[in-house]
């Protein structure tokens, strides 16, 4: 993959200093806002408790590869490819991570964010994390549709819809090394082959589709 330019140490720092977008409560969610997605508050909890962690968030190793990356490099290389954010695309994935049988701990990922992702410099309130959620699973929907849409109006030939799809998947599979998924070569194939049937599938019923409505 690192011949596409998907390679983490596209995130390294180039000093210590820390990252505008990250720092500034207000940076993100107004560029969220010039997309058409609304403001996302991003306030910050007072006097968090930094020296009471949890053992389960001393232990989380999921963005560890993301060690000395900067918010702003994390958030252009994603919005270049991605209708997500880096906020959404962390406090996302920490919603997988901490969910109990009751729900979500909002609470947990919000007061201890900037040791459970390294370019997160600020804790959040419990409000912020559910509404970065929200943001995240509005934004993964709306692009579910317009793909669907694409892929059944006939505008992408069959060959155009697969480069589509193998773009897509790069940056998918990449996102998800990054998070310390490790995937082998087997389970790339199988999942590469799951979303090729599936969209065939797709195709064949698009069309069949459109040729009953030209027949009435």
């Amino acid at each position: 993959m690192d011949e596409d330019g998907l390679d983490a140490s596209r995130f390294a720092a180039d000093d210590e200093s820390p990252s505008r977008a990250d720092t500034d409560p207000e940076s993100d969610a107004s560029a969220d806002d010039a997309d058409g997605d609304g403001p996302m508050p991003n306030v910050p909890d007072p006097d968090p408790q930094e020296n009471d962690v949890p053992e389960d968030v001393q232990k989380y190793a999921r963005f560890t590869k993301m060690d000395g990356a900067q918010y702003d490099r994390v958030n252009e290389f994603l919005r270049d490819r991605t209708y997500v954010t880096a906020r959404e695309w962390a406090i996302a994935r920490l919603c997988s991570d901490f969910r109990t049988e009751t729900g979500v701990e909002m609470t947990k990922i919000g007061e201890n964010l900037p040791e459970l992702v390294p370019f997160m410099t600020d804790t959040y309130t419990p409000q912020a994390v559910n509404q970065a959620r929200a943001s995240f699973e509005e934004k993964v929907r709306k692009a579910g549709a317009t793909f669907l849409y694409g892929a059944m109006c006939d505008f992408f030939t069959a060959e155009e819809l697969d480069d589509v799809m193998y773009e897509s998947t790069e940056v998918a599979k990449f996102l998800l090394e990054v998070e310390g998924v490790d995937l082998s070569v087997e389970e790339e194939l199988e999942a590469e082959e799951r979303i090729s049937s599936v969209m065939r599938e797709v195709r064949e019923a698009s069309e069949e589709l459109r040729e009953r409505e030209d027949e009435e």
